[in-house]
């Protein structure tokens, strides 16, 4: 019986649809997944949509089971969720975590699916793409006991960076956003809100995730003495400038960018990407990542939901999508 299910499809910049699409058949050693939800990471998701990853930066930018090319017609996506339905007797039935495209079934090897633990509902799940990353960056930034700490940007990069760095003893973190009404998201997270201009300085590190100008010459501004930004945002085709003539030399300022394309160097000799990413799923047990779902649709409605978000027309943080359980 030929195996055919539904995904989301870039045709051209701006321009989404759900296709039919043949599965092909389980080798020895795949699974078949039924989606449950998956996530839209907005920043990059939006990028994509709207066509704006460089040419140069096409082959960095694939995502693991993309289909097509930029900038379209192309299958993108990386927060699944779903249920093994066939597969290894240790994943059949086991809720799964996978770097797939917005899909309603699909065949991968099944090296490329973790189990969800648990103590995490599928619904948060979705999160443990944007959590690993979060989880790279403070691997990258290494922050000490008592440091000063701005993570500039509250988005779903920034909130679960601010989430992690909650946990951390003595430290002193302030979420920074344009957008006073994150002041909410940083209560839920446990740490303190700042518009960009009431920010405490003196920080030893500064995260930026807001992807602005703005965002990352603040965060420069708001350094001690041969301080740190730790750069989490993708510009994509944009150019930025940065005042790098003022306090940044004479105050031996270090600008480092992070992605979580490689495993951290700290960790990379002792870490995997199976590790780091199960790590992070470990980590979602805690109900404060709630904080970071702001919204929902069903799958069908996808194509019309993604239009709104890359035109800045539906605001929020990590926005599911929800697929019919049959």
């Amino acid at each position: 019986m030929e195996r055919v299910a539904r995904a989301f499809w870039l045709n051209s910049p701006a321009q989404g649809e759900i296709r039919n699409v043949r599965l092909a058949e389980p080798d020895e050693g795949d699974v078949v997944v039924r989606s449950l939800c998956s996530g839209v990471s907005r920043g990059t998701e939006s990028l994509v949509f709207r066509g704006g990853v460089p040419e140069s930066q096409y082959a960095a930018m694939r995502a693991p089971f993309q289909e097509g090319e930029f900038p379209g017609p192309v299958k993108y996506g990386y927060l699944s969720v779903g249920v093994v339905e066939e597969g290894p007797g240790r994943l059949l039935g086991r809720t799964v975590f996978c770097l797939h495209p917005h899909q309603s079934r699909y065949v991968v090897p099944a090296s490329a699916v973790t189990p969800v633990p648990d103590t995490v509902p599928a619904g948060r799940a979705v999160l443990a793409g944007t959590v690993e990353t979060a989880v790279n960056a403070l691997w990258d930034a290494a922050p000490l006991v008592g440091d000063r700490i701005a993570v500039v940007g509250a988005g779903m990069i920034g909130g679960s960076v601010a989430a992690l760095l909650a946990r951390y003893p003595g430290v002193r973190v302030q979420l920074i956003d344009a957008d006073p009404s994150r002041a909410g998201l940083a209560e839920a997270l446990g740490v303190d809100f700042a518009l960009p201009e009431e920010a405490l300085g003196d920080c030893d590190l500064a995260v930026h995730a807001s992807a602005t100008e703005a965002g990352l010459t603040r965060s420069l501004e708001l350094l001690a003495p041969e301080g740190t930004v730790l750069e989490l945002s993708w510009y994509g085709d944009r150019r930025i400038s940065l005042p790098l003539g003022e306090a940044f030399h004479s105050g031996r300022l270090v600008l480092r960018g992070s992605q979580v394309g490689r495993v951290a160097e700290a960790r990379r000799s002792r870490r995997s990407y199976a590790d780091r990413l199960a790590l992070s799923l470990d980590l979602l047990a805690d109900p404060v990542f709630d904080a970071l779902i702001t919204g929902e649709c069903a799958f069908e409605e996808l194509p019309s939901v993604m239009a709104r978000i890359a035109a800045g027309e539906l605001p929020g943080l990590c926005h599911r999508v929800v697929y019919d359980t049959e």
